[in-house]
C-alpha cells in the first residue's frame, strides 16, 4: 500500500519549489488565473496545522510558503498590480 501522505507532502514541496522558481509571477496573477495564491497556501497551512493540534501563526506559515519572511519577499519580488490586474481581481458589481 502506498503512503499517500508522503506523496502529498512531496507534491506540496514540489509546488513550493516551483513557486519559488517563479518569483516573477505575482500573487494577483495567480489569483486571477487559478483562484489561489501563495497567501492562500499559507492560510491553508495554518488551518491544516490547527486541525492537527499544532499552533502556528500566519507569519510562520508564510515563511514556509515564501521561503523567507513575507516582508522580505514583498520588498524583493512584489511589484505594484497593474490597473488591468486590479480590474480583473475586483470586477465591477452589477
Amino acid at each position: 500500500m502506498t503512503d499517500t501522505t508522503a506523496i502529498e507532502a512531496a507534491v506540496f514541496r514540489r509546488l513550493l519549489e516551483h513557486l519559488d522558481s517563479r518569483k516573477d509571477v505575482q500573487n494577483i496573477e495567480l489569483m486571477n488565473l487559478a483562484g489561489f495564491c501563495r497567501n492562500c497556501l499559507a492560510k491553508w497551512y495554518v488551518a491544516a496545522a490547527d486541525q492537527q493540534g499544532v499552533k502556528m501563526d500566519q507569519a510562520e506559515a508564510r515563511e514556509i510558503v515564501y521561503g523567507m519572511p513575507y516582508d522580505e519577499w514583498k520588498a524583493k519580488y512584489q511589484s505594484e498590480a497593474t490597473p488591468e490586474q486590479l480590474a480583473r481581481f475586483n470586477p465591477p458589481k452589477d
